[in-house]
């Protein structure tokens, strides 16, 4: 192996968030050389969500300059990009956007997901995922190829391409279009499997084939830093770009949760839910799909509207002190009233398909302490669910686990999840995207990916789970899923496995 994984080989990782770009410098053994972020602003309106493309690129190479401040060049490897999944733009033939950046939940495109379900029904069946969401980037595709208000009307320029939001940033930074990445195409529809855009699909739907990009496996050497990028980011000439993944991706691999049976549960706004698997995982309900990992692992998860959003919620104004304390009063109750932490109005998404879903609570919680710890309880139970229904679908879920995201630093909340789902959880010193990103970024100068994590992901200790509290924790979980099947809301077959697993 070559000295990427060195105190000497620093690796790049750039993220592309909602509210930021961020850069980070990390060397071969993990350690935190350099970071910095600049903040990233959006237009919403109704149903839409949009992003100037020309900012990412101007706040990501801001955020590098900072970021490499003070490393010598000439350790600099290699670096990987991660954006929002399914954001995507048009650009012309020289990469110059000729739309906005129809950002990873705008559903203006809902009138165009039937057609692409109807057309794609047999590709999206063997991919595992069924269908696609308004939301995901084929329909958004449609959208914008129908735009009449579009520059120039719906007739593009010759050698307009399809850019996913990472296309962009690779473009710019080899000085010419280079290959897409997998895992940003999965929702424009392509083929992970066959490995190639399902053209006889996107064809009846009138997506022009020159429109696509080259798509490669994560992981893939795309090409260098030209000479104009490395004048703006300060990142060097030459350097390695490396084909990236959507930010969840990079996140599981920023929390190692690589090997066969491995679980990032990130528990931010939402729950996220990132595993690793041999196989491809299909779904009947289709709330669960796969990405297809560097080395062809596959990555199956699935993403639930709700998760600690509720607090917010249901304790507006309230800040990290009043939080905390609140967490220490909760701790002392001792109750078992749930609420079911839905975050919004837009129903549930994971482990079930419910668009009329909408909070419950079970109990009759007295106070402000006991409504909190409800809401603790609540998002604890339903991450079993997750489990449950996971490996009800077959998926392997006996690995290790991992808790990352904002809810894994409230240390009580953390125990309660672990108790309640039985198993022991690590948690990571951190497990931002982008150091997913330089982890990805090493592969490229000689080490595998699993050599990769294990010698840069670093973990700051270890959840075990009180088998006593477990076992006293086991009827409320059953009551809840007993209330989520009343509602007709979670399918009897999962409710009788999830039952089944509860079982001694």
């Amino acid at each position: 192996m070559s000295d990427a994984l060195s105190p000497d080989a620093v690796h790049l990782g750039l993220d592309l968030g909602t509210q930021s770009a961020r850069a980070v410098a990390v060397d071969g053994t993990g350690r935190l050389l350099g970071a910095a972020a600049r903040p990233l602003t959006g237009r919403r309106v109704g149903v839409r969500h949009e992003q100037d493309p020309e900012q990412w690129w101007s706040a990501l190479a801001a955020a590098c300059r900072e970021a490499l401040t003070g490393i010598d060049p000439r350790r600099v490897r290699g670096l990987a990009v991660d954006a929002t999944s399914g954001t995507v733009l048009l650009a012309d033939a020289a990469g110059v956007p000729l739309t906005p950046g129809l950002m990873y939940d705008d559903r203006r495109a809902d009138a165009y997901t039937d057609g692409v379900n109807t057309h794609g029904a047999q590709v999206w069946e063997g991919l595992g995922y069924r269908a696609m969401q308004p939301s995901w980037a084929l329909p958004k595709l449609l959208w914008l190829l129908h735009d009449p208000a579009r520059p120039g009307g719906r007739r593009l320029p010759t050698g307009a391409r399809l850019l996913h939001q990472a296309d962009l940033i690779t473009w710019r930074l080899a000085g010419h279009q280079v290959a897409s990445d997998a895992s940003h195409a999965l929702k424009t529809g392509y083929d992970l499997v066959a490995e190639r855009w399902p053209m006889t699909e996107l064809d009846a739907l009138g997506v022009p084939g020159e429109l696509l990009p080259d798509v490669v496996r994560p992981g893939t050497v795309l090409g260098t830093v030209c000479a104009a990028a490395a004048d703006e980011t300060g990142i060097p000439a030459g350097t390695l770009i490396t084909a990236g993944m959507t930010d969840g991706c990079a996140a599981q691999i920023a929390a190692g949760a690589l090997t066969p049976g491995s679980w990032n549960s990130v528990l931010g706004t939402t729950l996220v839910f990132k595993g690793a698997s041999p196989h491809l995982v299909r779904d009947p309900g289709g709330v669960v799909y796969c990405h297809r990992g560097p080395g062809g692992s596959w990555l199956p998860g699935g993403a639930s509207s709700s998760g600690a959003g509720v607090l917010a919620h249901r304790f507006p104004g309230a800040g990290p002190a009043d939080l905390d304390a609140l967490t220490a009063r909760a701790a002392a109750t001792g109750s078992t009233a749930v609420v079911y932490p839905l975050v919004g109005s837009g129903g549930e998404r994971f482990p079930f398909r419910a668009p009329e879903a909408e909070s419950f609570v079970l109990g009759a919680p007295s106070g402000a302490a006991e409504e909190f710890h409800a809401c603790l309880l609540g998002v604890a139970l339903l991450e079993r669910l997750c489990f449950d229904y996971l490996d009800h679908l077959g998926a392997p879920v006996d690995g290790p686990l991992t808790f990352t995201g904002g809810g894994a630093r409230n240390r009580y909340w953390a125990q309660l999840r672990a108790d309640v789902l039985g198993r022991t959880a690590r948690l990571p010193e951190q497990a931002e995207s982008a150091l997913g990103m330089a982890v990805l970024a090493a592969t490229a100068s000689g080490a595998t990916l699993d050599e990769a994590a294990g010698a840069m992901v670093r973990l700051r200790g270890e959840l075990h789970p009180d088998a006593a509290r477990t076992g006293r924790l086991l009827p409320v979980y059953l009551g809840f899923v007993d209330a989520l099947v009343r509602r007709g809301w979670l399918a009897p077959a999962v409710a009788d496995h999830a039952r089944g697993k509860a079982a001694p």
